[in-house]
């Protein structure tokens, strides 16, 4: 079961870039499912924001373990992908994190250092 995730969030398209944009999204769509059909990670989501005051238009979350996680940001195809995502969209955020069972782990951690703290006055 996937304990770890890779969260990859943009923002607006760069205007006059929007043709692009759309390829580029099918390219990210077709690698993440090639990923996912090759069990280099276990699941792939993907969100779209209606319009609000923040920065964030939409997001992609992809779903395996640490080890998967690790290889897909080494991937050469994907590390391209970055790339041309970056020339098309602002704020384009990549940033691990944790999902299923790594959420309970990290939250004993947390469980854990919060029990070392002084206790209030």
């Amino acid at each position: 079961m996937a304990d770890r995730m890779l969260f990859l969030g943009w923002g607006p398209v760069v205007r006059g870039r929007e043709e692009r944009a759309l390829e580029v999204f099918d390219e990210s769509m077709g690698l993440f499912g090639r990923l996912q059909q090759g069990g280099r990670i276990e699941g792939v989501d993907v969100a779209l924001l209606e319009p609000h005051a923040g920065a964030l238009q939409g997001y992609i979350e992809l779903r395996g373990s640490a080890e998967q996680m690790d290889a897909v940001r080494q991937d050469d195809e994907f590390r391209r992908l970055l790339i041309d995502v970056g020339l098309i969209v602002d704020d384009l955020r990549v940033v691990d994190g944790f999902t299923g069972n790594g959420v309970a782990e990290q939250m004993d951690r947390y469980r854990d250092a919060v029990g070392r703290l002084p206790a209030h006055a």
